[in-house]
């Protein structure tokens, strides 16, 4: 993969413990839990894991010492540059546990919500440049209408909403995931926030991909790696895609009364990137109930969510959103909600030499020879039968069908009027009754 040079603001590394933003007890409790979990014992062991510089970690060991928390081992590691080793004393042990049974949080210090706010403005998905070379670059294998791209590449630039509607089959999934390839550049994603003492993860291997890390050259006096705040991963333009299974619950914090810490929601994963809600009107809330959820986050930018407590507080909502639905906007919207969502692009099905064109594209991809009869059998004869609606899914699906059936009967690829049937009877079912 390519990486795109990004124009982002890095966090810088905090150069003093005010810096980190934590509260001095948070950050102590966080490195006891971490010493008690792990049993890493040297100061530059401990600094990878709390993501904090070497400086600011053994500053915090020896505050940890200075409260009979931590001892020094007194044994020094060779393989470790002779570094002094560092163990829980029993009273450290005891408070350990304690701030276990608080919080099971350990590792990365959280970074505060404000400053996860301040970042997010430097990197937010409104700030980026899409020029037309590069949507058309990430749409390449699409056949579109030529006045697609010219309705795409405003809408996405502006990094707001897109309502895509119209046919099934026609790629409203795959020109959402053109969108998403188009971005391209890298961000900064937080491992975890912190609030109000409340520690919420952020990063998710499963939304987020790391940026390839450059190779260190082992002569270089300074890491280039190491130059931003450790606390973030250097990560793709996350996108999150939903489908018949989003619910509002996916939209809220969640709690987990175990580890008495909280996990960040599907929109806040998001931020910075894109969130696809794929085949919108298949969930089993209502479109028009969704859409009210995004409402004041489509147009303020901002979201509120809610502690366990009950306490409210307030996170960027920089995401931009694509909805993609096959009905049409008026069945499933009020005019309210429909004002709100900023651009609706209609995605058709393709007209008959566009199909042609996707037609003999897929042909050659798949080393299947085109055949004159055959294609005029399927466009004069099969076409008319469902009143000649032509859709971008069919012909990939027409010809692997005959591929299937060639490969079965153990002849060459080929297309004939009798493969066109046989394929044409496996995409639509005929309508009959069926006695139970």
């Amino acid at each position: 993969m390519n990486m795109i040079a990004s124009n982002v603001i890095a966090p810088s590394q905090p150069k003093s413990l005010a810096e980190v933003g934590l509260t001095t007890v948070m950050m102590r409790d966080i490195l006891l839990k971490t010493m008690f979990r792990t049993n890493i014992d040297t100061a530059s062991g401990l600094s990878k894991v709390i993501c904090l510089p070497i400086t600011l970690t053994q500053e915090l060991i020896d505050l940890c010492r200075t409260q009979r928390l931590v001892e020094a081992t007194g044994t020094l590691h060779a393989n470790s540059g002779g570094e002094m080793g560092y163990q829980l004393s029993d009273a450290g042990k005891a408070r350990a546990l304690d701030a276990l049974s608080q919080s099971e949080y350990y590792g990365a210090m959280p970074v505060p919500l404000t400053d996860y706010q301040q970042q997010m403005k430097r990197q937010s998905i409104r700030n980026i440049q899409l020029t037309r070379q590069q949507l058309l670059k990430a749409m390449g294998h699409l056949i579109l209408p030529p006045d697609l791209i010219d309705q795409l590449g405003p809408a996405v630039g502006s990094g707001r909403s897109i309502l895509m509607y119209g046919p099934p089959g026609n790629g409203k999934s795959s020109i959402s995931n053109g969108i998403r390839d188009a971005l391209g550049d890298f961000i900064y994603i937080p491992r975890s926030v912190e609030y109000s003492g409340q520690v919420i993860t952020v990063f998710d291997p499963i939304v987020h991909t790391p940026a390839p890390q450059p190779e260190e050259d082992p002569t270089s006096l300074r890491k280039k790696g190491m130059q931003f705040d450790q606390r973030y991963i250097y990560s793709e333009r996350p996108t999150v895609i939903t489908g018949g299974e989003l619910s509002l619950e996916m939209l809220d914090l969640t709690y987990n009364p175990t580890a008495r810490t909280y996990t960040a929601p599907l929109q806040m994963k998001s931020s910075g990137g894109v969130f696809i809600v794929d085949d919108l009107g298949r969930q089993a809330e209502p479109p028009q109930k969704l859409v009210n959820r995004w409402i004041v986050p489509l147009e303020e930018s901002r979201d509120i969510l809610a502690l366990q407590s009950g306490e409210k507080f307030e996170v960027p909502f920089d995401t931009l959103v694509i909805f993609s639905t096959n009905f049409h906007p008026n069945e499933i919207f009020d005019k309210a909600a429909l004002r709100r969502i900023f651009f609706k692009i209609k995605i058709d099905g393709p007209n008959q030499s566009d199909f042609l064109k996707i037609f003999s594209m897929v042909a050659k991809k798949r080393k299947m020879p085109l055949n004159e009869k055959a294609l005029v059998h399927l466009l004069k004869v099969k076409y008319p039968t469902i009143d000649n609606i032509y859709a971008n899914y069919q012909p990939i699906f027409l010809i692997d069908q005959m591929i299937s059936i060639c490969e079965f009967e153990g002849i060459p690829y080929q297309m004939t009027p009798e493969l066109v049937d046989r394929a044409w009877s496996n995409m639509f079912v005929r309508e009959e009754k069926i006695e139970h």
